[in-house]
This record gives structure tokens, sequence and C-alpha cells, in this order.
């Protein structure tokens, strides 16, 4: 059953065959402010605007599950370094109003076997807004 995706690269689902969910998803949404001083009372506030979405959040991969560790860290590295924008949507509705691109991903490599072979990983990815 399909979640969700980012874009072609990532595609988030759960069958007999492959998973791969997003976990501990969070979202922040803010505005932009500025702090005017003022003499013998507190500074006034001004709205700017809105600031850029960001969203994280952990998957695990597992090639017990249909994903292959290797292959998928490396496609987001390489997505990471490209900077290149893509839809965030989960349960078909697009995440933001806004296209986002990868700030960073950080893997841990929880499983390693004989001979290298990465079985099972997990990343955290930071994604943000690229409004344009």
């Amino acid at each position: 059953m399909a979640i969700g995706n980012f874009g072609k690269l990532i595609t988030f689902e759960t069958s007999d065959r492959r998973i791969l969910s997003p976990q501990n998803f969070k979202r922040e949404v803010s505005g932009r402010w500025a702090s005017h001083p003022r003499i013998l009372k507190k500074p006034r506030r001004q709205f700017l605007g809105p600031d850029t979405d960001k969203v994280t959040f952990t998957i695990k991969i597992d090639a017990r599950h249909g994903v292959r560790p290797r292959k998928t860290l490396d496609a987001i590295e390489k997505h990471v370094r490209n900077g290149t924008p893509e839809n965030l949507v989960i349960g078909g509705k697009k995440v933001g109003s806004s296209k986002m691109t990868i700030n960073s991903a950080s893997e841990t490599w929880d499983e390693i076997w004989n001979g290298g072979e990465l079985v099972r990983a997990s990343v955290d990815i930071t994604v943000e807004e690229y409004p344009t």
C-alpha cells in the first residue's frame, strides 16, 4: 500500500514484498519576525512573512523488507549533493506549498554482514521548502 513519496527518489510503501515508511515525521511551520527596540518599553515585534517549512523524518532500510540499503543511501546522498527540489507527498497530498530539498541525511549502519554487506540501516532526513 502506497504511503507517499519524495519525488521519484523515495517511495514510501508497505506491502508483502517491500516496507519503507517514514517514522517520527515532524513538520515545522513558522513565521519571520523583526524586533524593534523601544526606550523604556518592551520591543515591538513586526511580522515579516512566512518562513520556509521544514520536515524531519527517519526511514529504516532493511534488505529483508525488500529495500537495498546501500543503493538507497547512495541515491539519497546524491540527491543531497545535487540539491534537486522535489514534491513531498504523504497520503496523496503534498506537504507544504512548494517543492522541497533534502538539506541533510544522517546515516546509521545498523547491521553489516560478512563481506561488508549492509543489511539494515536508518537515515534521519531533513527537508526544507524551496519556494519559487
